[in-house]
């Protein structure tokens, strides 16, 4: 296992993939928002940024919490959702200003938290809202090989909501790893392509990330959340309340290891 602590993360960039696992966009309800989003196949939707480091705009507040979840001001009604995820942590090689390549060290339990708003125009204005807006396990497990037979091929991702009652539930189907449309080296060479490629328009919910990287200053390390798996039934019409918590764990099938993240929502 590998430690992640928080203030190395400051200097890291951070951004998510869009429709990696079949069925989540139709349950978050957010399906519609790219119907001028062209993908071939199963391949994704595309990437979106949560964290540019140095940047002017919300976007560079620092979003990343191990341990708590902090409700955004907001006089009308807050539709907010765990997004379970496998955090993926990548090694960055540039050539001038394009990344030419992304090598996996870690992967571990993440919380792309989001706020559901129709209308929003483009992805990244549903995820980060400042600190504590999103969730990253302290233990991450070592991922050097992402191969469809290597060690991680025996982790599953899950996560449970324990409400103010200190009752659990089941919110996100229990998952393994290589359920992801796109995984490992597939995966990973798709976002190199979409870091050349991807320029995001006013139709689309996209962005150009590679751009905003370059912004950053060629940030050496990357936190990749790979895509939320598919909610159950209570997942999928609960949003989260004060006092709830937000459980999102990575587990392997033949051990005891675990990479865990416990987030207590609070209003403060």
């Amino acid at each position: 296992m590998i430690d992640l602590a928080l203030d190395e993360l400051r200097s890291w960039f951070g951004f998510g993939v869009a429709g990696n696992f079949a069925g989540h966009l139709e349950q978050a309800g957010e399906a519609a928002d790219f119907v001028n989003v062209t993908s071939e196949g199963a391949a994704p939707k595309g990437i979106f940024p949560w964290y540019v480091p140095g940047h002017d705009s919300f976007l560079g507040e620092f979003p990343l919490s191990n341990d708590a979840i902090v409700l955004p001001e907001s006089d009308a009604p807050l539709n907010l959702q765990i997004e379970p995820e496998v955090g993926l942590a990548c090694r960055v090689v540039w050539e001038g200003d394009r990344v030419v390549s992304l090598t996996s060290f870690a992967l571990g339990a993440f919380n792309d938290c989001s706020i559901r708003r129709p209308g929003a125009s483009k992805i990244s204005h549903k995820k980060n809202w400042g600190p504590a807006s999103k969730g990253v396990a302290a233990r991450f497990f070592e991922a050097d090989d992402l191969t469809p037979d290597g060690p991680t091929a025996t982790l599953r991702l899950v996560c449970n909501l324990r409400d103010g009652n200190g009752e659990e539930h089941a919110y996100g189907v229990d998952s393994p790893l290589l359920g992801y449309s796109y995984y490992g080296e597939v995966l990973l060479d798709w976002v190199v392509e979409r870091l050349a490629n991807q320029k995001g328009s006013p139709e689309t919910p996209l962005e150009d990330v590679g751009a905003l990287m370059v912004a950053a200053g060629h940030p050496e390390n990357v936190l990749i959340g790979i895509g939320a798996t598919r909610y159950t039934p209570l997942g999928e019409s609960t949003f989260l309340q004060a006092g709830d918590q937000a459980i999102v764990r990575v587990y392997d099938t033949e051990s005891d290891s675990t990479s865990e993240l416990r987030q207590t929502v609070s209003s403060r």
